[in-house]
């Protein structure tokens, strides 16, 4: 005797080519994540994603309940609308794979986005008591809505959780040291202690925590709770969890840097790994505490034998996979390389002088200790300060130029664009002051150059105004902000379909104003050298 009252032998072969294409596009979508589920430790749980899609769905149909919907307009409605709003979010993602390859994360959360909604078209068919080939519960919803979840972040809301999430560790941890009586001070996102700093870094701000957890609690919700107010609450109490898991670790670090402890390798990832752990035992504790033992009161052998009208063939949903799929192969198909030939890295030291004259010279000898954050070895950062009183006002002009180079295809273009002075420099301890949107035709000389991003911050009273170019294949792509979703479906519109293309970034900064260093030939010369490039 079956314990589920579901018979998928009822489809008819309509019916088994939308579960063939439904298949087709979860196994393309998890091609396309595989990468950044191995590379990016934020997305780690993605690798479980197909297992739990697949737990999830034996779960619906093996524990219920088993509720099936009437084929109502309502019905019908909404399984348009699912239908249509995951063929119009594909040809969004495609149109921003066109502008900014197909890594960047924006592509790959709308395909994930566009996914879920092309499985729920598909669930509110199957579960209609027409079909009955899966039960309308919980359980069967998580299962397609899981997809997002483990889809990387759009750069603009990472770049700020991660923000916020930094220093929120950080004020909480130097609280928690004032109150074991241990000296510390912070700037930015850096703890300063009696004979070391310790940094809360992006990979310490708890979003892989966060994430983790989340995606732990909904599957717990889904297969061990079945009261909604005790799902709802399993949910609520994850994100909770995991910020408080990050705080003791960031803590234990803190005082093991304190200690004397180098932090650094086994003990940083070791940490975070058994905070996953734990974080992850305490929730499927919590969702078996809440477990209602209660089952459905309606036997399997009571729903089966309820009356099944002649399933009706699902042309609507298999014409509207059908387009989903010919868009995919639309955009695979017309997104090119690069426009630009490849060539070595550049010489970025022949792009800065070194011996300016009338300057003096300040090499950034740190800079590579941000290497593995940024993926790349191509990194420079000069700062000329001219202490004749060139200008009117006794204040030495100080410019610095920093400079970094990837190769096509290196990285995605989401990882250079969240890594802006906008999204890094506040983590530092700089305070982002209002500024005016600079001036178009924006000026050099005699050139007329890409407006750039403006930024201004201030530390310990010290002015630092920042202009920024992120140049990807031979083109700047900051006039339009790297973040905003409305501007990179400007970009394919403007430039038209392409793949990975070479990417500077170029950053300028002077406690200046740039009507006043705009002329100046050091500045003139450097940008000089950068046109090549798109600059």
């Amino acid at each position: 005797m079956s314990t589920t009252p579901i018979n998928l032998s009822s489809l008819r072969p309509s019916g088994w080519m939308v579960v063939t294409l439904a298949a087709v596009l979860t196994v393309a979508l998890c091609l396309q994540m595989l990468p950044e589920w191995l590379h990016n430790p934020d997305l780690s749980h993605g690798l479980f994603a197909p297992v739990l899609f697949i737990l999830l769905l034996h779960e619906s149909r093996r524990r219920g309940p088993w509720h099936y919907l009437d084929d109502t307009t309502g019905t019908r409605v909404l399984r348009a609308a699912a239908l249509t709003g995951g063929i119009v979010v594909t040809c969004v993602a495609g149109l921003y794979a066109a502008a900014v390859e197909w890594t960047h994360a924006l592509v790959g959360f709308s395909l994930a986005v566009a996914l879920s909604g092309l499985l729920l078209a598909a669930l509110l068919w199957l579960s209609t008591k027409r079909v009955r080939a899966l039960p309308f519960n919980w359980t069967s919803f998580v299962a397609v809505a899981l997809w997002p979840l483990c889809a990387p972040i759009p750069p603009g809301t990472y770049s700020r959780i991660t923000l916020q999430l930094q220093l929120w560790v950080t004020n909480i941890v130097l609280e928690a040291l004032h109150l074991l009586g241990i000296a510390a001070s912070t700037s930015g996102n850096i703890i300063q202690l009696a004979h070391t700093n310790v940094g809360v870094e992006e990979a310490c701000s708890g979003v892989r925590s966060l994430l983790s957890c989340v995606v732990a609690a909904v599957f717990f919700s889904a297969t061990l709770v079945r009261r909604p107010w005790a799902r709802v609450l399993l949910i609520a109490l994850a994100p909770l969890l995991a910020f408080g898991m990050n705080i003791i670790r960031s803590l234990g670090l803190t005082l093991l840097a304190n200690a004397g402890v180098d932090i650094g390798g086994k003990w940083h990832d070791l940490t975070g790994f058994a905070v996953l752990g734990v974080t992850a035992v305490i929730l499927g504790a919590l969702a078996v505490w809440l477990e209602d033992p209660a089952r459905d009161t309606r036997s399997p052998e009571t729903i089966a034998a309820e009356p099944q009208p002649a399933p009706v063939a699902p042309w609507g949903i298999l014409s509207g996979y059908a387009l989903a799929c010919a868009l995919v192969a639309f955009f695979v198909l017309n997104t090119h390389g690069p426009v630009r030939e490849s060539r070595p890295a550049p010489d970025l030291a022949a792009i800065l002088p070194v011996t300016p004259t009338g300057w003096d010279i300040v090499r950034t000898e740190d800079l590579y200790q941000f290497t593995s954050v940024l993926e790349t070895d191509h990194l420079i950062q000069r700062t000329y300060v001219r202490r004749q009183r060139k200008l009117n006002t006794d204040e030495p002009l100080q410019i610095s130029v920093y400079i970094a180079y990837w190769s096509p295809g290196q990285v995605p273009v989401s990882l250079v664009a969240a890594h802006t002075p906008a999204a890094c420099w506040p983590a530092g301890g700089w305070t982002e002051q209002p500024v005016a949107p600079v001036a178009i035709p924006f000026q050099a000389g005699s050139r007329t150059l890409p407006a750039p991003e403006y930024r201004a911050f201030t530390q310990s009273n010290f002015l630092q105004n920042v202009w920024y170019w992120h140049l990807y294949d031979g083109r700047s792509i900051t006039q339009n902000d790297p973040r905003s979703a409305v501007a990179l479906l400007k970009l394919a519109w403007d430039y038209g379909f392409r793949t990975a293309g070479e990417q500077l970034f170029v950053r300028v900064s002077s406690n200046h104003p740039w009507e006043e260093i705009k002329d100046d030939p050091l500045v003139t010369g450097i940008l000089d050298h950068l046109q090549p490039f798109g600059l």
